[in-house]
């Protein structure tokens, strides 16, 4: 395939031209790194000298999300983002996505479609990674004239990319180079902005002729007659076995879903792997539910949003009764965790494609904002429904925390009934000044005397600083009870061999 039209050289130019953009930072996978040097100089001889590009790797947080951090080091204008990426919205950079163009046997898959399509006797709606959308288009001309040929009363509709470039100014429309699509999304697609301002694509009501709802996954739009759900139609996924389609499956999770392997060019059924994620999340929701100390841990700096869904969880725990600490440390690792001992457990705030961390060799288990939501809710329940994106948390009105603590409720992890700390008697006001954290700390430092296994070890400690005052190891500097120093003594003299004593 052409290097210029794979990394859509023209495109990018025409991008920084026309917004007269100075400084430009380019963003790679460590899989498309070996391309940088190509790409950098492919661009700067076309935009001259005018123009400084900045390449950027090894991103701190995942590589799907555009990394406004490093780009801000440069002072860049915008970032051009390669490869695979969740299309979360930024909070300041306007950001180019570039998803590059996987090959695909369109006629095998066109085939596996009309196939599915006979054998299932339902609708089919196509998703896909965003790196096959140029081949679709071709997809979509044959699967036509397929469908055509054949006498099925059935039909398949094709998601559309939601927009190819991420504006986050304050203007209430995107223009219509923003929402210039590769599947060629309509100029008056309905955008709703956050209210900081931040564009992102809800599931809303569509003003067309006939009545529909919209939805948004996964940078991919698609709209579904009223009336009609999700589970009369069999999903088509065309791609890798990726966090994308595992968050479809996870979404999805009572429809009927299909992958078709590009690279393979075979069709896959069975997806037992995915379904048993969504019972171990369960499982993690009801060990969170006994945990008296939460440590929120900050898995982006530049999603848009960021901020408000961490002061949300911030609010969240503290209604529930519980302890929160606020973490920055990178991807978190099972090291990096370990230094947090006091934690039961963490809550990861991060965009929808990284936020399902395996923590099966974490000291403590990591859930997402919305397993947070249904563990420290009380009375509330799970009813199948997985939302994987924490803006649908805080688009929605919050939930309201029920403090009936004097009822105990069952712990399915300890087998029994038990009894939540109470929450704080303010009103969930309560502000950590330095003398409030004094006395805390000295109340905590009267554990001392008492017996610190049940803390330790029952997860009885309600702050960071109880957990560590019942520990047995109190560091170097030791509180003797005889205050006075002790007479010397005088050791051994002569050889290890043989001491003088020995003799």
């Amino acid at each position: 395939m052409d290097f210029e039209s794979n990394y859509e050289i023209s495109r990018t130019v025409d991008f920084i031209r026309t917004r007269n953009f100075t400084k430009v930072a380019l963003q790679f996978p460590d899989e498309l790194l070996k391309d940088s040097t190509r790409v950098a100089k492919a661009l700067r001889s076309e935009l001259g000298k005018g123009v400084r590009l900045y390449v950027m790797a090894d991103t701190a947080y995942g590589s799907c999300c555009v990394d406004e951090i490093g780009a801000s080091h440069v002072d860049a204008d915008c970032v051009v983002h390669y490869g695979h990426a969740c299309m979360s919205p930024t909070s300041t950079l306007p950001a180019l996505f570039v998803f590059g163009k996987a090959s695909i046997d369109v006629n095998a898959c066109a085939e596996s479609l009309c196939h599915c399509l006979s054998t299932a006797n339902k609708p089919i709606l196509v998703l896909y990674g965003l790196e096959y959308a140029l081949p679709l288009e071709n997809l979509e001309t044959v699967v036509a004239e397929l469908l055509r040929l054949s006498v099925s009363n059935s039909s398949i509709h094709f998601a559309k990319v939601a927009c190819s470039s991420i504006n986050p100014s304050g203007d209430k429309r995107t223009d219509k180079k923003q929402l210039y699509s590769h599947n060629g999304v309509s100029d008056n697609e309905e955008v709703h902005k956050y209210e900081d301002g931040n564009t992102s694509l809800i599931s809303v009501n569509c003003n067309t002729l006939e009545p529909c709802t919209k939805y948004s996954l996964g940078g991919l739009i698609w709209t579904m007659p009223v009336g009609h759900k999700m589970e009369d139609y069999l999903l088509f996924w065309i791609g890798s076995e990726n966090p994308a389609f595992t968050n479809v499956v996870l979404t999805f999770n009572n429809c009927e879903i299909v992958r078709y392997d590009a690279e393979e060019s075979n069709l896959l059924k069975d997806f037992a792997h995915q379904r048993r994620i969504l019972k171990r999340r369960y499982y993690l929701v009801e060990k969170a539910k006994d945990a008296n100390i939460v440590g929120i841990l900050v898995g982006t700096l530049g999603v848009a949003g960021y901020l408000r869904i961490i002061q949300q969880m911030k609010e969240l725990i503290e209604g529930a009764g519980k302890k929160s600490y606020t973490l920055v440390m990178g991807r978190p690792s099972s090291a990096k965790l370990a230094n947090f001992p006091e934690c039961d457990v963490f809550v990861y705030v991060s965009c929808a494609q990284t936020a399902l961390l395996d923590s099966k060799e974490f000291l403590a288990p990591v859930i997402t904002p919305f397993e947070a939501v249904l563990a420290f809710s009380r009375g509330s329940k799970w009813t199948g429904e997985y939302v994987i994106n924490f803006q649908d948390l805080t688009a929605s009105t919050a939930s309201e925390v029920v403090n009936d603590t004097e009822e105990a409720r069952f712990s399915f992890i300890q087998g029994g009934y038990v009894e939540d700390i109470r929450p704080l008697e303010n009103g969930g006001e309560h502000e950590e000044t330095s003398l409030a954290l004094a006395e805390a700390t000295e109340k905590s430092l009267n554990l001392q005397n008492q017996r610190t296994d049940s803390v330790l070890f029952k997860g009885k400690a309600t702050s960071g600083a109880e957990f560590f005052a019942a520990r047995s190891f109190q560091g170097l500097n030791m509180q003797y009870e005889n205050p006075l120093p002790r007479s010397y003594v005088i050791g051994r003299t002569g050889r290890a061999s043989g001491y003088e004593d020995e003799k």
